[in-house]
């Protein structure tokens, strides 16, 4: 199989959803000439023309709501927010209208299109091309919300939103576009194996990225995105501590894979949730309600968050702030004492 990063699965997986329908249009700013800030549409203006890779001026809300229009006639847009920063003024096309036509149409109006946009830190982008605001869009009924953490899953999760009849959301973790950032030791295996050809990974559907080895006290360990390398290191630091970690790359976060979730945490009885936005009110916290919710009488220590803390993302403090493997590992050793 080719070995790919995640920029080249993700311009793969465009390329052959143009080549397959001719109905697949792209749109965003910078996407087409330039082939976009990160160079995930480079070549695809060239090869299917400007009418289906289409630059658009400065303007978020527009691109959402002609990528709406195009949906509702028949088209399969794939809009591009150059940074989930900038998403905020399309916000009310997203959540009043895109995530509702289906259900306000009876059913009439499918809206089948994809809002791509990198997501979370690790570039020094600062507080305006750093944040990760995920959850804020999992929270709206209607929203399909999807994030990878490889180059197989990437590709795969594309093509699956490119085949959903309702819309997607994916969250690319631009930390590991291609490799770690600016020097940081930062896990990061930016390149893997992917097929050639079509294949799709299933929404909805974690993955079970490290399984228990079956000596030590055993950790469900929960997350999605740049963090999961961030966590697998976190998991072989404290293998000599003695603890067990089972990783579980959520890879879509609506609708998330609670079957997955509760037998994993019912058999370890102890989890750590792991994501770089802020505390308050992260997705984090969600899947630490549900544990809670489902896996209480199996709990032998309180669920704990490892988390971004609740300030603005900062440009010279970056590596101080985004959730590193030792404050993860911290979190798994703080859980392991319950005995």
């Amino acid at each position: 199989m080719p070995t790919m990063n995640i920029i080249q699965a993700v311009n793969d997986a465009l390329d052959l959803a143009m080549a397959a329908d001719k109905d697949v249009v792209i749109l965003g700013e910078d996407v087409g000439k330039f082939g976009g800030v990160f160079r995930a549409t480079v070549g695809l203006q060239e090869k299917y023309g400007e009418d289906r890779v289409i630059d658009t001026p400065l303007a978020e809300a527009g691109i959402i709501g002609a990528a709406i229009g195009m949906a509702i006639y028949g088209l399969r847009p794939v809009a591009e927010i150059q940074f989930s920063d900038f998403i905020f003024p399309a916000y009310d096309q997203i959540v009043n209208e895109l995530a509702k036509f289906r259900y306000r149409s009876g059913g009439e109006y499918p809206c089948p299109m994809v809002i791509r946009t990198p997501f979370g830190g690790g570039i020094r982008g600062g507080h305006y091309h750093s944040q990760s605001p995920e959850a804020t869009f999992a929270h709206h009924a209607g929203l399909v919300c999807v994030a990878p953490s490889n180059p197989y899953d990437a590709k795969g999760l594309l093509l699956a939103a490119l085949a959903s009849p309702d819309p997607v959301m994916v969250f690319e973790p631009k930390r590991i576009y291609r490799g770690p950032a600016h020097g940081t030791n930062w896990s990061a295996h930016p390149k893997g194996e992917v097929p050639a050809g079509h294949y799709t990974v299933p929404i909805g559907k974690a993955d079970i990225a490290r399984p228990l080895r079956g000596k030590g006290i055993p950790v469900s360990l929960i997350t999605y995105g740049a963090m999961v390398e961030t966590c697998r290191e976190a998991a072989t630091k404290v293998e000599a501590d003695g603890i067990d970690v089972e990783l579980i790359d959520l890879r879509t976060l609506v609708p998330y894979d609670l079957p997955a979730i509760v037998e994993s945490v019912s058999r370890t009885g102890r989890a750590v949730v792991a994501n770089e936005a802020p505390k308050t009110c992260g997705f984090a916290a969600e899947i630490v309600a549900l544990i809670m919710e489902h896996c209480f009488d199996w709990l032998q220590a309180p669920p704990l968050r490892v988390t971004g803390y609740d300030t603005p993302f900062p440009y010279t403090l970056e590596a101080a702030y985004l959730p590193d493997s030792g404050r993860v590992a911290t979190a798994l050793r703080s859980v392991a004492r319950y005995k």
